[in-house]
């Protein structure tokens, strides 16, 4: 993006930013590609004056990278978070997701999950900067290389610096029309392993517990958790059991999933599965917990965070078709549940997340982008 279109927020400047964020593929299993990703953001930061730190990747992961960008002030500031990994793997520009603008629609692996909330609150800031304006406290902007995954080696550095922030801003994708996001369900995965006897299959099959047969048993017991009216929802969704169809299988694991609107429900359902028992008194059950997405519930300070905006929308006739608890999670649930104010869903507005129809709406590019300056310059103001 040239300082002249920066500076004036060109929806069209800002549309073929988000190509060239999309055109850099970055699976989050793809430490390479994903840093391939996080060069580029790193250099549009330095281009906007940020001091910049870059945590080497772990565990098979991309890099953290961290941007400082100074405020009127001094003091805790905003944190700005946003993912650079995306659901797509390599090759899917070249195949069933290719970069293109249909109407006002902007195709692309990551346009709407959420490269394109990227460049808005980058645009925001470059704007900003072409100006010679400041935000009015401190930002620290983090690109996450995991998100997709759960952030399993970013969750620390992220709590780290929500403890020293006064408020987040999360650039995910916005809720239809262009909701924020004011609360998110926590998301809960537990690994349930089950273990029977072998045996063969034909010659002694009697002597055999079957570890897959004892797993269905407790899938049944699992899913029947689940209590929709609640927002409460438990499902096995991974199994993998057994090595030759002739033998008893020994041995079968499963993968829980389960989305909690609090953490009653979270309470719940570890109780839940700490009381399952075998169906067979020969098998044996253990349950690990996996990958933890506390709940990020609604604060005052959050709704004064939502109700700034709404403040800053008016007065600039953007419609942001109000506030959502989403069920899908994200980074903001660990800011939320540290006690940071943090409102979500400023990034794009636009549809077809983690699928081959992603896209962003370029008329929502330009009103976003002036959304996140107007907060930018008023947050801190009393």
């Amino acid at each position: 993006m040239s300082a002249g279109s920066m500076a004036s927020l060109d929806a069209s400047a800002i549309g073929d930013e988000i190509g060239r964020w999309v055109s850099v593929e970055s699976p989050s299993a793809d430490a390479e590609a994903v840093n391939r990703m996080v060069d580029l953001a790193e250099d549009r930061l330095r281009a906007m004056g940020a001091s910049i730190e870059r945590q080497v990747g772990q565990q098979g992961c991309g890099d953290i990278l961290t941007g400082r960008i100074a405020g009127q002030s001094e003091g805790p500031g905003i944190l700005m978070l946003g993912h650079l990994d995306t659901v797509h793997p390599l090759g899917t520009l070249q195949g069933a997701l290719p970069l293109r603008r249909d109407g006002d629609r902007l195709y692309g692996p990551g346009a709407y999950d959420m490269k394109g909330g990227n460049v808005l609150g980058f645009a925001a800031l470059a704007h900003l900067h072409a100006q010679g304006r400041r935000p009015r406290l401190p930002v620290t902007v983090m690109m996450i290389p995991d998100e997709e995954l759960g952030s399993p080696t970013s969750r620390p550095a992220i709590e780290a610096e929500a403890a020293r922030a006064a408020c987040a801003l999360v650039l995910e994708p916005s809720g239809g029309g262009g909701a924020l996001t004011v609360a998110r369900h926590g998301m809960v995965r537990y690994h349930l392993r089950v273990e029977g006897v072998s045996a063969h299959a034909g010659a002694e099959h009697e002597k055999g517990v079957s570890a897959i047969r004892e797993m269905a048993h407790q899938v049944l017991a699992i899913e029947a958790l689940s209590d929709n009216a609640r927002d409460f929802t438990v499902n096995v969704g991974l199994i993998r059991g057994g090595i030759y169809e002739n033998r008893v299988p020994d041995l079968c694991e499963a993968t829980v999933y389960a989305r909690v609107p609090g953490p009653a429900e979270a309470d719940e359902l570890r109780a839940a599965l700490d009381a399952l028992k075998p169906h067979h008194p020969k098998a044996r059950i253990t349950l690990t917990p996996g990958l933890y997405r506390p709940p990020y519930e609604k604060t005052p300070q959050i709704q004064a965070l939502y109700e700034l905006a709404c403040a800053c929308a008016d007065e600039l006739g953007i419609a942001l078709n109000g506030a959502r608890v989403a069920g899908g999670g994200s980074d903001g649930n660990f800011t939320a549940a540290a006690g940071l104010p943090t409102l979500d869903g400023l990034g794009v507005i636009g549809g077809g997340p983690h699928t081959h129809e992603e896209y962003a709406l370029i008329s929502s590019l330009a009103p976003r982008a002036r959304l996140l300056v107007a907060l930018l310059e008023r947050i801190g103001a009393s």
